[in-house]
């Protein structure tokens, strides 16, 4: 097995038995993940933790160009060399519940409801009763974080959008240039990065391999790197300078949704403790702003009460041929995210849109025969939005709002309208995910697709 795996080229995990030797099991792997969990009497080989959870929660964690030798009660891990490896187990603190669908028709749909609990034993798990923010397993020093003065983000598919969000989060609480990168073309730029540079890496999995990818060039320049992942001894979790574990437990839909509102959270809670570091808020200011994120489950709990209204509506536009989402500011992301579930898992064409850009293309696209969701929560720009409502109704376009709820000006524009309660907009995306989450979800239950393993897609991209 050593041998032939010096003549490989490319990403793999493999695990062989030789009839020759039929108790034992060897697994290898590079680019790829591979697990060994432990047991008694019997020990196993998988990509990721759930699959062995039903029968240990005692896992190791192989690195690059690492060998595997299990027995039934006996391991050990060697080089492509044949040397021994000396390597500890993790503990999983997941249960076989969390990875069991617990009645609900879904996984998906089950991760839905599990948010308003993440969120909330993420705060009670960060923030002390002096409202002070700690992390535990972030290992960059404040004399670090206090040289730093640019950020850039890190990520793929819904935690890009994640890092969307972040950049208008830290730039409005950090006053530091923020950049985001999707990781594959990251990690081919010209990156203007260095000693002076945080790059924050977001990874459900942790083995994200283009995410990975860039990691390593941040590294190779000098920069730090912070992991927000939700996967406990992952790759990139032992690649980075520091980590904040997301916590969200098992995801096993293939669409994200409970990661996404965790790693949101968890970059709110990073950049009000950033911003002490930078002194950029006030005790005042950051004290209101950790007020208002304590809010937010139990306003996602009351979401969720209302999601047979949304499964309703769902159903009223599950045969549209075409949707676009628009959204403004902090919210635009939230607009991308949207599109991107329900593309995902019900097949139809979505597109997420800046709303200020809608002239400036988009606006060619509306018709009676396109579903358009618009997201206007009570914000800022609320009056702009209400103005891209109209523009869209005038031209007979299929309006659905997601609003603040006792809005009475945007049930003149729509009939159709998924009220969200009321919170400050710096938190919004927090609760507008949910709805987002549920339309997609429910439209493509009315289609009549698979929502937990779509096609073509995977859980884990571990290749490029």
């Amino acid at each position: 097995m050593r041998k032939a795996l010096k003549l490989l080229v490319g990403s793999y995990a493999i695990a062989v038995i030789s009839s020759r030797e039929p108790a034992k099991l060897v697994g290898a792997r590079s680019g790829s993940p591979l697990i060994a969990g432990l047991g008694k009497n019997e020990n196993f080989l998988a990509s990721d933790v759930p699959a062995v959870l039903e029968y240990t929660k005692e896992v190791i964690f192989l690195d690059e160009n690492e060998v595997a030798i299990l027995s039934k009660d006996a391991f050990r891990v060697t080089d492509l060399d044949g040397k021994t490896i000396a390597k500890k187990s993790t503990r999983i603190n997941w249960d076989i519940a969390q990875a069991q669908k617990q009645g609900f028709k879904h996984f998906m749909l089950k991760e839905i409801n599990e948010q308003p609990g993440i969120i909330e034993n993420l705060l009670k798990l960060h923030i002390l009763k002096d409202n002070s923010i700690v992390f535990a397993e972030q290992n960059i020093s404040e004399e670090k974080l206090k040289s730093i003065k640019n950020i850039s983000i890190v990520a793929c598919g819904t935690a890009y959008h994640a890092g969307l969000v972040g950049k208008y989060i830290l730039e409005a609480t950090c006053a530091i240039p923020i950049s985001v990168d999707v990781s594959s073309e990251f990690r081919y730029r010209d990156l203007l990065i260095d000693q002076d540079t945080l790059v924050i890496a977001i990874s459900q999995s942790g083995e994200t391999a283009d995410t990975l990818a860039g990691v390593r060039e941040a590294h190779k320049r000098g920069a730090a790197v912070l992991a927000v992942c939700n996967v406990l001894g992952s790759t990139l979790t032992r690649e980075s300078d520091g980590i904040i574990y997301t916590h969200a437990g098992p995801e096993i839909g293939v669409a994200s949704t409970k990661a996404y509102t965790a790693q949101l959270t968890a970059l709110y809670l990073f950049a009000i403790y950033f911003s002490g570091i930078k002194n950029t808020l006030t005790t005042g200011k950051k004290n209101k702003l950790l007020d208002e994120l304590r809010k937010v489950s139990g306003l996602m709990e009351k979401i969720l009460k209302d999601q047979d209204e949304i499964a309703k509506l769902a159903r009223r536009h599950s045969h549209f041929g075409s949707f676009l989402y628009l959204g403004r500011n902090i919210n635009y992301p939230s607009a991308l995210e949207g599109a991107l579930k329900l593309k995902e898992i019900s097949y139809i064409p979505a597109e997420g849109y800046a709303a200020g850009e809608m002239k400036h293309g988009p606006i060619a696209l509306i018709d009676e025969y396109r579903g358009v969701v618009c997201i206007a929560p009570e914000s800022k720009v609320y009056d702009k939005m209400i103005s891209n409502i109209q523009e869209i109704r005038s031209r007979k376009g299929k309006i659905i709002a997601i609003a603040t709820a006792k809005d009475g000006k945007i049930k003149d524009l729509t009939d159709e309208v998924i009220y969200t309660p009321q919170i400050e907009e710096f938190f919004s995306p927090l609760l507008i995910a949910l709805p987002l989450q549920l339309l997609a979800y429910h439209i493509a239950v009315k289609r009549g697709c698979d929502v937990d393993q779509p096609r073509n897609l995977a859980k884990s991209v571990t290749v490029e």
